[in-house]
C-alpha cells in the first residue's frame, strides 16, 4: 500500500519529517526533524544531534510526505502500538 494521506496512519512513520504544530505543552510546539523511534504513547523527534520525546495524544502532528505534501494527524489517533496501528485494516483514521 503506497504512503499516501489516506493512508498516512497505517504505515510506519519512523524516517518521516514530522512538526509539532498543536500540543497542550506549549514549548512542544514547533519541534521539527525526523521520527526517529515510535511507542505506543509516543514519537520521537531528532533534528541535529536533539531528540525529543513528544507524547501522541497531547500534540497534533504536521507528516510531510515525498513530494512535500503534508499531512495533519490529531495524535490521538496514531496512540498504540505501532504494529498493530500498522496492521489495521479499513478506513483511515487521518484528518
Amino acid at each position: 500500500m503506497p504512503l499516501t494521506p489516506e493512508t498516512l496512519t497505517r504505515h510506519e512513520l519512523v524516517g518521516l519529517d514530522v512538526e509539532v504544530v498543536a500540543a497542550s505543552n506549549p514549548d512542544a510546539i514547533g519541534i521539527s526533524g525526523s521520527v526517529v523511534m515510535e511507542t505506543t504513547q509516543l514519537l520521537s523527534v531528532e533534528r541535529d544531534t536533539r531528540v525529543w520525546h513528544v507524547p501522541k495524544a497531547d500534540a497534533t502532528f504536521a507528516f510531510t510526505l515525498d513530494g512535500g505534501q503534508r499531512v495533519r494527524v490529531d495524535g490521538e489517533r496514531l496512540v498504540a502500538r505501532p504494529a498493530r496501528r500498522t496492521a489495521n485494516a479499513g478506513d483511515s483514521k487521518w484528518r
